[in-house]
């Protein structure tokens, strides 16, 4: 029988392999030679004392053999033939969904507005260079989604142990380094994630289920309260009984249609605010109390929270050694995000930095679009952030002791943000609400972390896709919702979900509902 172990380490220790066996070793008294393995469970760093210390929880096997991972693929059917479920959107929540529907004998066909992870990417360098959106192919829209350019942060706040390790099995079994199994912030990497996304499309297409890309969901076809089917572009009329709805929280044209066909949307509560960015040495050294961080120890990350003025204002998506990309998904508006490549081995560390907004923040002239009105009050912020950056993908940026102070910065620091940045006074771009809680929130960020507040940051405009405006109603056992049966709003953009992980956890639980659903008919 294996030997469970908590240790404290120093990083050193902790994060290589055969410095951790050697101290186990020692610690147990087992001689030179003998036969021994241990398996690593959990991993973590706790650097709340100035001597960064390593968490690990592991198993040691003496005189036996080391079993095979205690994590096995699961059994997926062949269902070519099968009875089918309509699934919108490749994004986490849609892959997940799938791959679930191929475990349950149900056949999973994928229509995705955007493009492949391969042909995706030129329209990517399209927005960085030429300042040119694709509507339908950006970093919100295409195979992956969102999450295939937003790094694989795989940390969930769900206490859901079972589900959590079946999402990251899942995504080790397609090609994720082991390390997502054990640390307790795993993390993929941008540059890792379209392999691993095509593998998950390889793995579908292999079982019979069917993906189809360029393909826009323009109408859903319901009669008498139950789904017919939806068209694609326009054109393309496609029989269906369930429609999994994970189109993600920038399909702004789903929720207009739904709005304008009295299926029932609502407000929903979201953030809005700014993605700042700092020197990944500057936070290396307020988060592990050193000059240097030193080979072992990974990129520091960090999260802030503070109430300013009876409202949360909050650190969201942090990237350590990474890059703030550009996310609008049209022309005419500039969104910021942020990514890491799996080694976190760029110079800046960023984060969005974001306010809540409610429903009665929202102006009296967004008021007419109904449940909308916050889409449409997020869209004129990133519009306003456009036309302050020049109208192109250019992205309007300040220092931050310059913006919390009101000032025009005269010079702005190296920023990662490839389309570029340009000088402006914020407040020009961000609702008065949102500004005059930023400027305090950094000052009281900069006393929870000495030398956060800086004007070595620099502020980027506007971070605003931290999670969909809009709620799509579903009933809460049956995931259907209320007016349409059949119809499965699900994950992120329909509201019920935010970040990968939980994403794909609720595409499973909607694959799962939708199944049942299906077999009944």
């Amino acid at each position: 029988m294996p030997q469970q172990l908590t240790l404290t380490v120093s990083p050193e220790t902790g994060f290589s392999n055969e410095a951790l066996a050697l101290h186990v070793a020692n610690l147990l008294g087992i001689q030179q030679g003998s036969a021994f393995h241990i398996r690593l469970l959990k991993r973590s760093i706790d650097s709340r004392s100035r001597k960064v210390k390593v968490i690990v929880k592991l198993e040691v096997y003496y005189q036996e053999a080391l079993p095979a991972s205690d994590y096995s693929e699961p059994l997926y059917h062949n269902v070519a033939s099968a009875p089918e479920v309509i699934i919108a959107g490749a994004g986490p929540a849609g892959l997940f969904a799938a791959l679930r529907l191929l475990e349950l004998g149900i056949k999973p066909i994928i229509i995705e507005r955007g493009k492949n992870v391969r042909e995706r990417r030129r329209d990517l360098a399209a927005i960085n260079r030429e300042h040119q959106v694709n509507p339908d192919s950006n970093y919100c829209f295409g195979e992956g989604g969102a999450g295939t350019y937003s790094d694989g942060k795989l940390y969930t706040r769900s206490n859901k142990r079972g589900e959590i390790r079946s999402v990251l099995g899942t995504f080790f079994a397609h090609g994720a380094v082991e390390d997502i199994l054990i640390d307790t912030h795993p993390h993929i990497g941008t540059n890792k994630l379209p392999g691993i996304i095509v593998s998950m499309r390889e793995t579908i297409l292999a079982h019979g289920g069917e993906i189809h890309f360029s393909s826009r969901i323009t109408q859903i076809n319901h009669s008498m309260g139950a789904l017919n089917g939806v068209v694609v572009n326009n054109a393309i009329n496609v029989p269906a009984k369930a429609l999994i709805l994970a189109t993600g929280h920038s399909a702004r044209d789903i929720y207009s249609m739904l709005a304008n066909e009295g299926i029932g949307v609502q407000f929903k509560p979201f953030a809005l605010g700014v993605r700042i960015e700092h020197p990944q040495t500057l936070i290396d050294r307020i988060q592990y109390h050193c000059d240097t961080r030193g080979n072992f120890l990974p990129p520091s990350s960090y999260a802030l929270v503070e109430q300013v003025d009876g409202r949360g204002v909050y650190s969201f998506c942090m990237c350590p050694g990474g890059i703030v990309a550009p996310c609008a998904t049209e022309n005419g508006e500039v969104v910021t995000n942020g990514w890491s490549p799996s080694k976190r081995d760029n110079p800046f560390a960023n984060s969005g930095i974001v306010v809540e907004i409610r429903e009665t923040d929202i102006p009296a002239c967004f008021r007419q679009h109904g449940p909308l009105a916050g889409m449409y009050f997020q869209q004129s912020v990133e519009q306003a952030a456009c036309q302050a950056g020049g109208g192109t993908q250019t992205a309007p940026a300040q220092r931050m002791v310059d913006f919390s102070e009101g000032r025009i910065s005269g010079t702005l620091p190296p920023s990662s943000y490839l389309p570029g940045i340009t000088s402006v006074g914020l407040e020009e771009v961000l609702p008065a609400f949102v500004h005059q809680r930023l400027q305090n929130a950094f000052r009281l960020f900069g006393k929870k972390m000495r030398g956060y507040f800086t004007n070595e940051a620099v502020v980027h405009a506007v971070e605003s896709r931290t999670s969909s405006p809009v709620r799509i109603q579903r009933d809460a056992e049956t995931l259907q919702h209320p007016q349409i049966s059949g119809l499965f709003p699900c994950a992120e953009g329909a509201g019920y979900a935010g970040g990968i992980v939980s994403a794909a956890m609720d595409g499973q639980k909607c694959a799962e509902a939708a199944a049942r659903f299906v077999s009944s008919k």
